[in-house]
């Protein structure tokens, strides 16, 4: 009688040791790749969109910023000194009452690559954009230019 309480699997060591077979590791690999193929693209398509909501954010502030230097300089500044005149006092700068940005980053878009300005503009008083990811003119989604006008 002993004998066969020993053999059930309540005690038997191999019976509570076991682990995932191979098959159903491979199913559970198969499950989360299933969940990645559907996943990966919709985040890769909302972190493109937040680029460009945060590109015309951007636009935006330093359009607003670009004012207030209007109302102390009496002028947007000159193609020459470009935004850095928001970030460092341009050679003629009498009644410049900067920094108006606190950092040189806030220049950058958020595909790495500096914010285009242009006085006088084409569009406006001034013309700021960026280009997009492809950093070429037009463009659609992620591509596309984000403007001032």
């Amino acid at each position: 009688m002993q004998q066969a309480l020993a053999d059930t699997p309540k005690t038997d060591p191999r019976r509570r040791e076991r682990g995932l077979t191979l098959i159903e590791l491979l199913v559970v690999l198969l499950i989360l790749s299933l969940i990645a193929a559907f996943a990966v693209p919709r985040v890769m398509k909302y972190l493109g969109g937040a680029r460009s909501d945060a590109a015309a954010i951007q636009v935006e502030r330093l359009g607003g910023i670009l004012d207030l230097y209007r109302l102390d300089m009496g002028r947007y500044p000159g193609t020459d000194d470009g935004l850095r005149a928001l970030v460092e006092a341009p050679f003629e700068a009498g009644r410049w009452n900067g920094p108006y940005l606190k950092k040189e980053n806030s220049l950058i878009d958020p595909w790495g690559e500096p914010y285009e300005y242009r006085f006088p503009g084409d569009h406006g008083d001034y013309d700021l954009f960026t280009l997009g990811a492809d950093g070429r003119e037009g463009g659609d989604g992620e591509d596309a230019d984000v403007t001032s006008w």
